[in-house]
């Protein structure tokens, strides 16, 4: 049976994430201490030590969980069959499988996460939970809404997560609850990712991504954009790039993952949210979720 490392992305973020690493692996601690100099700031304090308002921000908790992510992939030394990541998480899965250095990693999640927080000051938006309805009819709904309002995040059979202006978001989680939703909740985030409000942090992104040396990765990493397994490190870098104003699609990735006959699942990082979103798709999956050795 083939097996997949799977990453968590921006949420997962928990203080004292990585700290037991750091304190009893040498080598991890060496990539801690580098990843404090390329950010210009120490990092692992605020992981370690700091307050979960702190780990908050957006700047803070994106290479947070990468490098948790990353660190314990690679002190566990251990080659997946295959690899993907929710969000973020998919610049841990591209690292962890050799597509990226560590350091060109980190330079690029640490852009990432400046660019977004840019783009969520400049044009605040939201996002939402639809729990309970069909795809489809989300996709309807927020089509028929005016404003910006897009399907973000496919996590799992009846749970799609919505993004866009707040007002339109809002407006889409009525008709979602008249639709029949179990819930429509409101997430605590700062902005509207993966929708067409994420334009100015994409551009920002695409010539640091095109600059950015990849690899062709030791295992297909299953992308966001299209949830079909890639190689080639330019379809890679354009997924890659279009990736912040699209959605995520995780429920596709884990169905083409166990179609492609994958049935063994180690979620790397801090929480365990894929290992249950992954449980939703296929009850029958063999999912483990790892934060330490």
């Amino acid at each position: 049976m083939k097996h997949a490392y799977v990453f968590p992305g921006q949420g997962a973020q928990a203080v004292g994430m990585g700290k037991d690493l750091y304190d009893n692996v040498p080598a991890a601690r060496e990539l801690f201490e580098k990843a404090n100099e390329i950010l210009g700031f120490r990092i692992t304090d605020i992981m370690f030590s700091g307050t979960p308002e702190e780990l908050k921000q957006t700047r803070v908790t994106q290479p947070a969980v990468f490098l948790h992510s990353v660190i314990l992939a690679k002190a566990l030394g251990i080659e997946p069959d295959a690899a993907a990541g929710h969000s973020l998480g998919e610049f841990s899965a591209l690292v962890a499988a050799g597509a990226l250095s560590f350091e060109d990693g980190l330079r690029l999640v640490s852009k990432r996460a400046l660019a977004m927080q840019a783009a969520c000051e400049a044009q605040p938006g939201g996002m939402a939970a639809i729990l309970g309805l069909e795809d489809r009819t989300v996709e309807e709904i927020c089509a028929s809404v005016d404003g910006v309002v897009v399907a973000a995040n496919y996590n799992c059979p009846g749970q799609l997560v919505i993004s866009g202006a707040a007002e339109a978001v809002d407006a889409a989680c009525e008709k979602a609850k008249a639709a029949g939703a179990r819930r429509a909740l409101r997430l605590p985030v700062g902005g509207a990712f993966h929708s067409p409000l994420m334009e100015p942090a994409r551009q920002e992104l695409e010539r640091a991504i095109e600059e950015a040396p990849f690899q062709t990765p030791v295992c297909p990493i299953y992308q966001n954009v299209d949830a079909e397994p890639h190689t080639d490190p330019a379809q890679i870098k354009a997924n890659l790039i279009a990736q912040l104003t699209a959605p995520v699609r995780w429920t596709q990735i884990v169905r083409a993952m166990l179609a492609d006959g994958i049935g063994e699942f180690t979620e790397l990082g801090p929480g365990n949210v894929l290992q249950g979103l992954i449980r939703k798709v296929d009850a029958e999956a063999q999912v483990e979720s790892k934060s330490t050795l």
